[in-house]
């Protein structure tokens, strides 16, 4: 007989984890604190854009916001997010007070699962002491299985990406790789312990954050050679084993968040790791950067026109986005801005004509349009600054646009 689940935290993690199990034909209870939340997902809609209404109304969960729905579960799978606060520590406020809420209502002897990107030991040292406090001393098994989702991404889905598990003991082990094994097709890795599990989360967005603060730093320098960054990759990228990174601003929630966890772990326990914290250092710098090579160039109290404010193309996600900071920037120096987003509030773009336009997150609908769409939008001269290189500098140029890209 198949376990009954509980996915706690309907995000762009947990709901489709929750959607790919109810798929399967497992029984899944829905928890979320968000009663917004709760009643969009009963009325078949997702805010995340990570599962259409479709593919909702093909499953059977059971959503809720009453925590007595978590002591119907055999197993209880947690997808909490880990934010940093303003000083960029780790703060798990959310991810204890979830804790707490699963240790006051789970059965006896039922497995508890964290999805959750922490630095090594959150899971053993911090939140199994409270889910013995909190539940006054009844029997579970702590489990861990780091999210791999891509928001956004349709092509790498739950049931296509390589799944990490581990689990406290051997047997605890084999009932979480035959459970996610059996909806993720791409396969099941078993690592040897939680922490090790933890801490190969933690480094996947650390590596990346190095790439492209790499990347970032190539760009700077063929800015200042006036060469095209986008050439350069380009003519790099015919070697078989160059890593295909691109320059960037790297906001959101994962890659410009988990270094600092491991960093936090670290300084804790007397080491330091330098190159993951000059990778944070280049990265968060590029906001100044990018804001101060279009002010450069612009007239005084120029308009702008800013295309997209969340943390990635496609996805309609603003949390921890450097594409706001660039715009705080533009408006201090004197500049009037104006921001339109795609996917945040899709509609007709905000009549110009302005003196530059800046395209920050190239959302589908900013990469679907013309040099002579966006001539609509601006004067004569205008800047276009394009930060991901998304359009051609020749036709730009032939359009009438003075080009600019990272």
């Amino acid at each position: 007989m198949k376990p009954i689940l509980c996915i706690v935290g309907l995000g762009y993690v947990g709901m489709p984890l929750a959607h790919a199990f109810a798929k399967a034909k497992y029984s899944v209870l829905g928890f979320d604190v968000s009663e917004p939340r709760i009643n969009e997902l009963k009325s078949d809609k997702d805010r995340t854009n990570e599962l259409t209404e479709k593919e909702l109304r093909s499953v059977i969960i059971e959503y809720s916001t009453d925590p007595e729905v978590i002591a119907k579960a055999d197993v209880v799978i947690l997808a909490i997010p880990t934010p940093v606060d303003e000083q960029n520590k780790p703060d798990l406020t959310l991810l204890l007070n979830a804790t707490k809420t699963v240790a006051r209502h789970f059965k006896d002897g039922a497995i508890i699962v964290y999805e959750s990107t922490v630095y090594p030991g959150v899971t053993e040292d911090l939140c199994g002491p409270i889910l013995a406090k909190e539940s006054g001393g009844k029997p579970f098994k702590l489990g861990y299985s780091p999210e791999r989702i891509n928001p956004g991404d349709k092509e790498h889905t739950v049931e296509k990406i390589m799944k990490i598990v581990a689990g406290e003991d051997a047997e605890t082990m084999a009932t979480l790789a035959q459970l996610y094994g059996s909806i993720v097709k791409a396969g099941i890795h078993k690592a040897p312990s939680i922490k090790v599990a933890e801490m190969a989360k933690a480094i996947e967005n650390a590596q990346r954050d190095i790439n492209i603060a790499y990347m970032n730093e190539i760009a700077k320098f063929c800015n200042t050679l006036g060469i095209t960054t986008k050439d350069v990759l380009d003519a790099s990228k015919t070697k078989w084993n160059f890593l295909p990174f691109t320059p960037g601003l790297v906001g959101g929630h994962c890659i410009g968040v988990d270094p600092y966890y491991l960093l936090e772990r670290a300084k804790t326990l007397g080491g330091e790791m330098p190159v993951v914290r000059t990778a944070r250092e280049t990265n968060d710098g590029m906001v100044q950067y990018v804001a101060e090579r279009i002010i450069k160039v612009l007239p005084p109290q120029s308009s702008i026109l800013v295309l997209g404010q969340t943390f990635k193309e496609d996805v309609p996600d603003d949390r921890n986005s450097k594409a706001r900071d660039v715009v705080a920037l533009l408006q201090k120096s004197g500049c009037t801005v104006v921001t339109h987003d795609a996917e945040l509030s899709p509609g007709s773009l905000p009549k110009g004509p302005f003196d530059a336009i800046i395209l920050l997150v190239p959302h589908r609908a900013y990469r679907e349009m013309t040099p002579k769409n966006f001539k609509t939008l601006s004067k004569n001269p205008c800047l276009f600054y394009d930060i991901k290189s998304v359009f051609d500098h020749k036709e730009m140029e032939s359009a009438g646009f003075t080009y600019m890209a990272l």
